[in-house]
């Protein structure tokens, strides 16, 4: 297998000299790509929110998050630069390695995996000679087992750069490899034409490729639900019925919360006016004393 070896943990010597070494050597990010972290850091009120897009432009440059991503992202947001590494090391989709052309998850997770997912990983392991979260010595696949990704009705899933592939086989799944490494031209299940990790990651930090509507967004087995509901002639409440639903703590009385409001309203409204129709007929005969019904001709 190809090895990935970090600096100051896999090679034994001393990571902080070398971290050092790698910040002093490296130039400063090109104006272009700085002008474009102060861009989306300017997008959002308070210019910290912006830092997970930023981080994924530094990708989209670098290949991964390199210390003078760190060191830029940190000048621009006020903040030190071991708080932006915070949230790099914390978020697994921010790579401390280079990462290849393409990034292939496999879903191992628990349906994914009696579905299949174990052995579609260990396959491509084989099959690409490398390991977990490692990248192959051409530099095209990087693999990594992922979590779930919410696609479940299609176990087992895997993603390329995010993307989803469904319903999975260790044979579907070499074969997948093998046109990324060959470059053909290859479309997601339910998405776009599959695009490189650096462009895909640029998507991410704002920067739309226009491909979002390209290719069905939802499969058969996601409108499973709404066929049925269209079958049964089932539709969703309104705004307003929704409302008064979750205001109704005893829905089997047939009197809301809401109900009860509003008809305390309507009773204050009609006493009101009550006393306001008394008052003006009192001042009225007051008035005229010696004839109370001349007023009401």
């Amino acid at each position: 297998m190809s090895e990935n070896r970090i600096p100051g943990v896999d090679d034994g010597t001393n990571a902080s000299a070398v971290s050092t070494t790698q910040v002093k050597a490296e130039a400063p990010f090109d104006p272009t790509t700085y002008a474009e972290l102060e861009e989306i850091a300017a997008r959002y009120p308070q210019a910290r929110s912006g830092l997970l897009p930023m981080l994924h432009l530094v990708q989209s440059v670098e290949g991964q998050v390199t210390s003078r991503g760190i060191e830029a992202c940190a000048e621009i947001l006020g903040i030190s630069a071991a708080e932006v590494s915070g949230v790099a090391t914390f978020y697994t989709m921010y790579k401390r390695r280079p990462v290849g052309d393409y990034h292939v998850g496999v879903c191992t997770n628990t349906l994914c995996a009696i579905m299949g997912g174990d052995l579609v990983f260990e396959r491509l392991k084989d099959h690409l000679d490398i390991g977990n979260d490692e990248t192959t010595d051409d530099g095209k696949i990087t693999l990594e087992h992922i979590e779930c990704n919410a696609a479940c009705d299609y176990a087992p899933v895997m993603t390329v750069n995010w993307e989803f592939m469904d319903n999975m086989t260790p044979e579907s799944a070499v074969q997948l490899v093998d046109d990324l490494r060959s470059g053909t031209e290859v479309h997601s299940t339910r998405g776009p034409r599959l695009c490189t990790w650096r462009e895909a990651e640029r998507v991410l930090a704002g920067y739309p490729d226009d491909l979002a509507d390209e290719g069905p967004s939802a499969g058969p087995a996601s409108l499973v639900g709404l066929n049925i509901a269209r079958e049964q002639g089932w539709t969703a409440p309104s705004v307003k019925q929704a409302r008064q639903s979750a205001a109704e703590p005893d829905a089997a009385e047939g009197d809301t919360t809401a109900d009860k409001a509003e008809g305390s309203h309507e009773a204050e409204h009609q006493e009101s006016a009550a006393k306001v129709e008394e008052s003006g007929a009192d001042a009225k005969h007051e008035d005229n004393p010696a004839n109370p019904g001349e007023d009401e001709k």
